[in-house]
């Protein structure tokens, strides 16, 4: 269930007001605020108008709604990535992503604080282990911890949790920058590809001729190829990267010689896949993007047993 419609019934619930009473309140603030509000935000501020405080309750994994800047959660850690550095804007310091699931669904937690960032380092906090999170924001669908949140071991016990990646499955013109979606839609458009060096080790862009991490090291060959899709709502901009760009039905050869492509693009213009990603923001062009992580062929008794359960 989308985490909006979860939104507006837990108010429904606390407030003692029907959902259509929630949903005239919601459009009317928004109209109020010239629409620069989203439903979420718009919910949480009559939620708050109405008394209703998230702040110390705590939520499901997929209850959270972006925006939220006091979520708290307990699950556990199914999986960990690297300490990155980073440098932006002048600013220099260390990120930490690591997954958090529940019965419910999961989600990415981006730690930015050092004490936290410390707690994956040393191993205090390590995959498997039970973790209580308190005072987190929401942001595109992840829980991102500054210093003013906290996070700690907990003694819940989680015999069940949702490890697969969750995808919305949503039209094109409806979904939003974070969000993981499930698309069916046609291939209107396709650009060559775009190839860079990776180090084979840690699949890190390769740097002046040097990975950042392994210095030199055998380099392994990418590729990217930008499509345009269109599911009949909208039209976006997508990107695939890697392996799966052989689901688009080429070989090894068409996707690393630009002449073997060209004499195959044409087979892969008009037709219609089911498209795993996220929808992200392309800063340099302030568009909205489909990162695609996983392709696949449309089974037609599968797709015509979901339109008859839709219809019913």
């Amino acid at each position: 269930m989308d985490n909006y419609v979860q939104l507006i019934e837990r108010i429904s619930i606390s407030s003692k007001l029907e959902v259509s009473e929630i949903e005239r309140r919601i459009e009317a603030k928004r109209a109020k605020l010239s629409g620069l509000v989203s439903k979420e935000g718009a919910a949480q501020i009559v939620a708050a108008e109405l008394g209703i405080n998230f702040d110390q309750e705590k939520m499901k994994i997929n209850q959270l709604v972006d925006g939220m800047k006091r979520a708290n959660v307990v699950g556990k850690i199914i999986d960990i990535f690297p300490v990155r550095e980073f440098n932006k804007n002048g600013r220099e310091g260390k990120v930490v992503n690591f997954s958090l699931a529940d019965e419910s669904s999961n989600a990415r937690v981006v730690l930015w604080d050092t004490n936290h960032i410390s707690l994956i380092e040393t191993g205090k906090l390590k995959k498997g282990d039970v973790v209580e999170i308190t005072n987190a924001g929401v942001r595109n669908r992840e829980l991102h911890l500054s210093s003013f949140a906290d996070i700690k071991k907990s003694k819940e016990k989680f015999d069940n949790v949702v490890t697969e990646k969750i995808y919305l499955e949503k039209n094109l013109k409806n979904s939003k920058a974070g969000e993981v979606i499930k698309n069916r839609a046609l291939i209107v458009q396709s650009f060559e590809p775009r190839y860079f060096e990776v180090c084979s080790k840690c699949g890190k862009k390769i740097v002046e001729g040097k990975c950042l991490t392994h210095g030199e090291t055998e380099i392994k060959k990418r590729a990217l190829i930008n499509l345009v899709l269109d599911d009949g709502s909208e039209t976006i901009r997508a990107v695939i990267f890697g392996d799966e760009l052989r689901n688009l039905g080429l070989t090894d050869e068409e996707i690393f010689s630009l002449e073997k492509f060209n004499e195959k693009k044409a087979g892969i213009l008009g037709s219609e896949k089911i498209f795993y990603g996220n929808i992200r923001n392309n800063e340099l062009y302030n568009v909205a993007e489909f990162n695609i992580e996983k392709i696949e062929e449309i089974n037609t008794d599968i797709l015509i047993k979901e339109l008859e359960a839709k219809s019913n």
